[in-house]
C-alpha cells in the first residue's frame, strides 16, 4: 500500500491557510490530501473485498461508528481501526480534554455544500482530522452520565418498532429458519419460541433486507448486503455474532471494483441507518415514560 503520511500529518487545519503557501499552493496540497483520503479509502476497500477477516474488522469498525459514512469508516479501519470515540481538537477542548503531544490525527471526509458557478448547490469533500479517546488527556474531561441500559426484551421491542413490512409468527419455518421474507406479501414471518440473540438476528437481517429492496436503484439479491448489516446491528446493541460466518465474502465481492464495493458497504451503512433510526426512536419514547412515570 502506498504511504500518504506525507499528506496526512502534515495537512493543515481547514479552512486555514500555511504561512508560506500562496493560495494556489495551498489550494493544490488541498486537493491532494484529498485525493489521497480517496485513493485510501480505495485500497483499503479492495484489501477488504479479498479477506472476510477484514471484512469483519471494517463492519466491527462501522458498528461503532454507524453515524459516519462508508467511506469514513474505510478511512477509521486503515488508520486507527481499535478507535472507540472520535472528535476533533475544539471538539476535545471543549470537554475539557486535550490531545497528547506527538498524537496524529485520523483523516476522514467532511462534505462541505458549495453553490456551483450555475447557481446550483454542490457538495464537495475536504479533509478533516478527528482523534480517538486513547489520543487524549482525559483526566479533566466533563463527566458524562451512564448510558441508559435496556433489556433484551426492549430492545428487540424497538427492532420491530414501526417495521417498513408486515412483521408475525409463525409455528414452523422449512429449513430451520429463524425469520423468512415472504416474496409475495413481503411479509417477515418469524419462528416461534427462539431466544432473544436469533430473534434479533435473523429479525434484523430480513428488516435490512427490506430496506435494502426499498432503497433507489435496489438490486434483487440482498442477502449480502442484509447479512453485513444484521451483523452490524448485533454488534452494536450487543447482540452475540458467534453464528456470523464472513469466510465467503471474497466470492460475493470478487470481480467489483473500488467504487463497486464502496458503494455495497454503503447500501450497508443506509440500511442500518434507517433501522438504528427507528431503534433510537423507540428506545428514548422508554426513557421518556420512565422518566415521566419517576416524577409521579
Amino acid at each position: 500500500m502506498n504511504s500518504y503520511d506525507d499528506l496526512i500529518n502534515n495537512a493543515p487545519v481547514e479552512g486555514q491557510q500555511q504561512a508560506g503557501y500562496t493560495k494556489e499552493e495551498f489550494a493544490a496540497r488541498k486537493k491532494a490530501s484529498r485525493e489521497a483520503m480517496f485513493a485510501l479509502s480505495d485500497s483499503t476497500a479492495l484489501d477488504i473485498a479479498g479477506d472476510g477477516g477484514k471484512l469483519q474488522k471494517y463492519l466491527d469498525v462501522q458498528s461503532r461508528f454507524d453515524r459516519y459514512s462508508a467511506i469514513n469508516s474505510l478511512l477509521i479501519l486503515a488508520q486507527k481501526p481499535e478507535a472507540q470515540r472520535l472528535g476533533s481538537y475544539e471538539h476535545w477542548k471543549a470537554q475539557g480534554a486535550f490531545v497528547k503531544n506527538g498524537e496524529v490525527g485520523i483523516s476522514i471526509m467532511e462534505p462541505q455544500e458549495y453553490t456551483k458557478e450555475d447557481g446550483s448547490p454542490g457538495v464537495g469533500y475536504n479533509v478533516k482530522k478527528v482523534f480517538d479517546i486513547s489520543q487524549v488527556d482525559a483526566r479533566k474531561m466533563k463527566a458524562e452520565p451512564p448510558p441508559p441500559t435496556y433489556s433484551d426484551r426492549q430492545i428487540l421491542a424497538a427492532l420491530v418498532s414501526k417495521p417498513p413490512v408486515k412483521i408475525t409468527s409463525v409455528d414452523y419455518l422449512g429449513g430451520n429458519l429463524g425469520a423468512v421474507t415472504d416474496p409475495e406479501s413481503g411479509e417477515i414471518r418469524v419462528r416461534r419460541g427462539m431466544p432473544f440473540t436469533d430473534i434479533f438476528r435473523s429479525v434484523a437481517q430480513e428488516l435490512a433486507a427490506a430496506q435494502l429492496r426499498d432503497a433507489p436503484g435496489a438490486e434483487t439479491d440482498t442477502n449480502f448486503s442484509a447479512y453485513c448489516a444484521a451483523y452490524v446491528l448485533c454488534k452494536k446493541y450487543g447482540v452475540d455474532t458467534k453464528e456470523f460466518d464472513f469466510s465467503n465474502a471474497p466470492a460475493t465481492l470478487e470481480g467489483m471494483d473500488a467504487r463497486e464495493v464502496k458503494a455495497e458497504f454503503s447500501k450497508v451503512h443506509d440500511a442500518v441507518s434507517e433501522i438504528t433510526g427507528r431503534i433510537i426512536r423507540h428506545l428514548d419514547s422508554v426513557q421518556k415514560a420512565a422518566r415521566e412515570q419517576g416524577a409521579r
